[in-house]
């Protein structure tokens, strides 16, 4: 099987800038030095081709990138919001709610409307109720598994209710949101600096070569 420096057309993209064949920095051994120069100068379709030979870490080097992906994280992408940052990345959440509520509904919705045609109301229904349930279930035990292999630790039962009849594993309005907070910063600064497992796909497509 060919690696990916193997298939990585340097002529090609010399010969795009109109640069000599023998230019240094190289763009297939030295990318990170040749990206730092040239970036501005590559479309988005040459940069796919620097995403296949560096890291996200390595090309953090980069002051351009770095600013790529700061300016995508202040313009409040869907792919790092709330919800959908701690289904991708569970192990960076510290909240305890249960973050598999919002799967759970998005299969019962497609059991009512997609599945069967959405005919036969009274079992569909009851149909996706049920998947519903599993999904939640499913990760649930997932984040079980997380939790079980980033701390090595048996999560502490609660303690017994406190003289005003509250539980003290109960997480207050203004915890949660700072716990929200912290979490999304964390997200965001491992975003900027290349930490995070991100598939360009789903990213915009002035994001390229994350």
């Amino acid at each position: 099987m060919a690696s990916p420096l193997s298939n990585f057309d340097t002529n090609a993209v010399l010969t795009y800038l109109g640069l000599p064949l023998d230019y240094d920095p190289s763009p297939a051994t030295e990318p990170v030095a040749f990206l730092t120069k040239h970036l501005p100068q590559l479309p988005s379709h040459v940069l796919r081709w620097f995403s296949a030979i560096t890291t996200p870490q390595q090309r953090t080097a980069v002051v351009s990138i770095r600013n790529r992906r700061f300016n995508f994280t202040q313009s409040n992408p869907s792919e790092l919001s709330l919800s959908a940052a701690k289904r991708q990345w569970p192990k960076l959440w510290e909240g305890l709610e249960r973050i598999g509520h919002e799967e759970a509904q998005e299969e019962k919705e497609w059991v009512e409307t997609a599945f069967l045609g959405g005919e036969h109301g009274a079992f569909v229904g009851k149909l996706g109720t049920l998947l519903g349930g599993y999904e939640e279930d499913r990760h649930l035990e997932r984040e079980r598994k997380t939790r079980r292999s980033l701390h090595d630790v048996v999560t502490p039962e609660e303690d017994e209710s406190s003289e005003d009849g509250s539980r003290s594993g109960t997480v207050e309005p203004v915890q949660l949101e700072a716990l929200q907070e912290s979490f999304l910063r964390r997200v965001r600064e491992q975003f900027i600096y290349g930490h995070l497992e991100v598939s360009t796909q789903h990213l915009s497509g002035n994001l390229m070569c994350y």
